[in-house]
């Protein structure tokens, strides 16, 4: 079991814990028990044992947590006499990934899903142009087209024409399908360090974050090793590391694959990786090396960001890990496809991501 180490709170402090306060640490648990309900009660427990959490709280032990679960409607009994954890709890745990990424965040990023286009939007800027058949009344700058009507006739013989007016110009808005690619190959838990569950809890809350703020927008999860799947959003907390090799040409190509279907102006491709391509499909087989560059597997696989490009999908890489052969790979594939890339720790993963998702570039609607 790993723990993750954060800010010291005293004895007081864990005694004024509420259940809301143990269902947030119930969610970490259960995202790294790669949604075991058992297993992450299992770790509750024994987290009981060390800091006494429930001790000397009447109406507030272990048992009356887990059926204060079970009442919310948070998990419930299977036929094995185990816990799995209903819709309504991954709701909740999405949620409790999307609050503890934006409360980690310096300061919230603003706007939508701007473009460099200017339009019929919500939100003003502050520039003004001059008024035309069609633009909404509510948008008129009154303070420069009444001193263009002043510049006119001045004072003494003020009169406002339609020649006078202005309006504000407004952002467009445009909606946007993005794929979130996750490596599940070996290297995301090798080396003492836990790279999965991070990603997944950007999964998670990035997720919530679109059901909940952009419900128009679309996100897909899919995952990569040998070969690559998409997985349901209620699914996102039981995705696991296998004994797997890095086929990002399938995570591409499957990415593009779903994106194609949508006739949305924005599409996008977000990959979190922290390992070079080491894999690809030929002639049925898998075909894999693991050392350096292999210049078959490169070439296939930037064949797939350039058939990504020619059809308006922007590929952001977020590497996880400063392998040069990493970095030098993902510098080649981000100008082949145009798109962009981060290295990210991973505590501020989910900052990076954020922060590119809701700005978006202000790109064209192309």
């Amino acid at each position: 079991m790993r723990f993750r180490y954060s800010e010291w709170r005293d004895q007081q402090d864990i005694a004024n814990l509420t259940f809301d306060d143990l269902m947030d640490l119930f969610s970490r648990l259960l995202v790294q028990a790669d949604g075991d309900v058992t297993q992450a009660l299992s770790w509750l427990t024994q987290l009981d044992e060390r800091y006494s959490i429930f001790k000397d709280k009447p109406g507030q032990g272990l048992g009356d947590f887990i059926d204060w679960l079970k009442k919310q409607g948070y998990i419930k009994e299977n036929q094995r006499g185990s816990f799995d954890l209903t819709s309504k709890g991954n709701r909740r745990i999405r949620q409790s990934s999307l609050d503890r990424i934006f409360s980690n965040m310096k300061r919230a990023p603003g706007g939508e899903h701007g473009t460099r286009q200017s339009g019929l939007g919500v939100d003003r800027l502050s520039e003004s142009r001059p008024f035309k058949f069609g633009d909404i009344p509510a948008n008129i700058d009154f303070t420069a087209s009444i001193s263009n009507a002043i510049r006119r006739e001045g004072l003494d013989d003020f009169r406002l024409n339609e020649d006078d007016l202005e309006v504000h110009e407004t952002e467009h808005l445009a909606t946007c399908a993005t794929v979130l690619a996750i490596d599940i190959s070996h290297s995301m838990i090798l080396y003492g360090e836990d790279r999965i569950t991070p990603a997944k809890d950007v999964a998670l809350a990035l997720s919530q974050l679109i059901l909940t703020r952009y419900p128009k927008d679309k996100i897909h999860v899919i995952v990569f090793g040998d070969d690559a799947r998409e997985v349901s959003v209620e699914d996102i907390t039981s995705i696991r590391v296998g004994p797997f090799h890095t086929n990002t040409k399938a995570a591409l190509d499957l990415s593009r694959r779903i994106l194609k279907k949508h006739r949305f102006a924005n599409k996008q491709i977000f990959m979190i990786t922290d390992g070079k391509p080491s894999a690809i499909f030929e002639y049925g087989r898998i075909y894999k090396n693991p050392y350096g560059l292999d210049r078959k597997i490169i070439n296939k696989t930037l064949d797939e960001a350039s058939l990504c490009r020619r059809d308006k999908i922007e590929i952001t890489t977020f590497m996880i890990a400063r392998d040069p052969w990493l970095v030098d790979f993902v510098e080649t594939l981000t100008k082949v496809n145009r798109g962009r890339a981060y290295f990210s720790s991973l505590n501020r993963l989910g900052e990076y991501i954020f922060v590119d998702y809701i700005r978006n570039r202000r790109r064209f609607v192309r």
